[in-house]
């Protein structure tokens, strides 16, 4: 209280109106607020968290649930790191912290969050890896915690999210592989039961059928989102009797085992099959270039920050004209790798 007392002093304006300031409060003007943080820099001010979190029942921490393992993030993930980075860059505008909460791939999903939730250490969620059917949202809004999901789910309680157009991608790339002359394209999918999957093979199956084509089930690859399981996929396309001449990759880890396990056989990417999938830091280094979707990591976190703030009261204000629900879009690279022209044969 000695600090804002100082403070409030100094500027010549009441200890409330510091303290409102200093909180965010929308009922101050934003002169003031400007004169009180830039006389909190003056004097060194930090306010009392723990007295703060007490006063006012936050903890000014946001979560955000990721599952870990190499079974899910392979060699070298790096995909949730960039995301972070654009997260906390909205979060340290209003002095919050994000915090992840890694759930081990062992681990039930739903219990893990039901204990980090029972702790009330966060203000709000960030929910990543949605399934089809998803018990965590019910979980969340029945305690009535603020939470946005990276992904859908049919588990439908109006919470905001945001998404990969996955849509987007499948059409593009059946598009682009049935104007070269493809007909035998193959799909990868997730192992379990996340919801990308069924958007991406229903998409994949309707732009298809716009085609006159049908997806042959024995030409849909599901594997771990890993070097491994992009491994095994390519053992298995090898070791059918029909080979697809095309392959569409929905996970960016699973084109560097994919490459391995073709050119271990003889069969070049881009030569002898077409393969389109995303972009990831490794596959800067894939030899020939891998044609990819790619998108900016850093700015879907700042999206993903600024939609749960936008729900939360307290910072509402701020982002009055973030959108609930998003498709975020991806932009198609191309490389060499689906250089094939079908007809060719």
């Amino acid at each position: 209280m000695k600090g804002i007392r100082r403070l409030a002093q100094h500027l010549d304006i009441s200890i409330g109106t510091v303290s409102r300031a200093l909180n965010g409060r929308p009922d101050v003007k934003e002169e003031t607020r400007k004169r009180v943080l830039e006389a909190a820099r003056q004097f060194g001010y930090v306010p009392n968290q723990s007295g703060r979190s007490l006063r006012q029942g936050t903890t000014n921490i946001i979560g955000f649930m990721i599952q870990t393992g190499s079974e899910i993030t392979g060699q070298g993930d790096t995909f949730f790191m960039s995301v972070f980075d654009g997260v906390q860059e909205v979060f340290a505008r209003h002095k919050l912290d994000l915090v992840a909460l890694l759930c081990s791939s062992q681990e039930d999903p739903t219990e893990y969050l039901r204990r980090a939730v029972a702790r009330g250490f966060a203000d709000g969620l960030i929910l990543s890896a949605t399934r089809r059917h998803d018990p965590r949202v019910e979980l969340l809004a029945e305690r009535n915690i603020p939470f946005v999901t990276l992904g859908r789910t049919l588990t439908d309680a109006g919470q905001p999210w945001l998404d990969l157009d996955f849509e987007g991608m499948a059409q593009a790339s059946i598009d682009r592989l049935v104007a070269r002359g493809h007909r035998r394209i193959a799909i990868t999918l997730p192992h379990n039961d996340a919801n990308l999957g069924y958007v991406f093979v229903e998409r994949c199956r309707q732009a298809l059928s716009a085609h006159g084509l049908i997806l042959d089930e024995s030409l849909i690859f599901r594997s771990t989102p890993n070097e491994a399981g992009g491994y095994q996929i390519g053992r298995d396309l090898l070791a059918l009797e029909e080979r697809p001449t095309a392959i569409v990759l929905i996970n960016e880890t699973i084109a560097t085992g994919l490459y391995r396990a073709l050119l271990e056989a003889g069969v070049r990417p881009g030569a002898d099959i077409a393969v389109i999938g995303r972009h990831s830091p490794q596959a800067n280094f894939l030899s020939p270039s891998l044609t990819c979707f790619r998108l900016s990591l850093h700015d879907l976190g700042i999206a993903l920050a600024e939609t749960l703030l936008s729900s939360m009261p307290a910072f509402a204000y701020h982002y009055p004209d973030a959108p609930p629900n998003r498709l975020w879009p991806m932009e198609l690279v191309e490389g060499e790798s689906d250089a094939l022209q079908a007809h060719q044969f």
